[in-house]
């Protein structure tokens, strides 16, 4: 996790060191909810094993936000910040493995060092980005080319999440999502 977080900003190690102390272990078997609408995110995990999976739900309808798998964090990210309900779940797919920090202990941190406080300024920054780019490819992109994109940034995940899931990802319904599977080479 230290080089992980080295990437967004160096820190002194006994400051990091002394922020990572308070990240404990955390398991939960495939097809586990973690966070459910109306609850409070208490957490910011990272993941070390497993593949996780946020969505809405609609007309009993999965609406998939987003995947996470190792290295990342993970949680209900609005929720955890203004500590208020979440409007979506956050669900394990495969069998997982986590460390984990409550808020309180990461709030308290951020308070007491400027150095952790700007890394993980930086790091919502490069989330932010992210997001950007899902949006602008959903609104821009036509269901090839946010096909492509998708296959070219994350091949591994076609062998370990549903087609159904990975097709609501893409917001491609799921027999173009079977065609455009079918003609590619993974």
């Amino acid at each position: 996790m230290k080089d992980f977080l080295n990437k967004f900003h160096s820190i002194k190690h006994d400051i990091l060191d002394k922020y990572l102390s308070y990240w404990t272990e955390y398991d939960a078997p495939k097809k586990t909810i973690m966070t459910a609408p109306g609850e409070t995110e208490r957490y910011m995990y990272f993941v070390i094993e497993g593949i996780q999976k946020s969505y809405y739900l609609k007309d009993d309808r999965q609406h998939i936000i987003a995947f996470t798998y190792p290295s990342s964090f993970i949680g209900i990210p609005e929720s955890f910040l203004t500590q208020t309900p979440s409007k979506y779940f956050l669900e394990t797919i495969t069998e997982s493995s986590f460390l984990r920090v409550s808020y309180e202990k990461h709030l308290q941190l951020l308070n007491e060092y400027r150095e952790i406080e700007t890394l993980f300024r930086k790091a919502t920054e490069f989330v932010l980005i992210g997001m950007v780019q899902r949006h602008y490819e959903l609104m821009a992109y036509d269901i090839k080319e946010r096909f492509n994109s998708f296959s070219e940034r994350s091949p591994h995940l076609f062998g370990q999440v549903s087609h159904k899931d990975l097709a609501s990802y893409l917001r491609i319904d799921s027999t173009n999502f079977s065609k455009l599977y079918n003609s590619i080479k993974i």
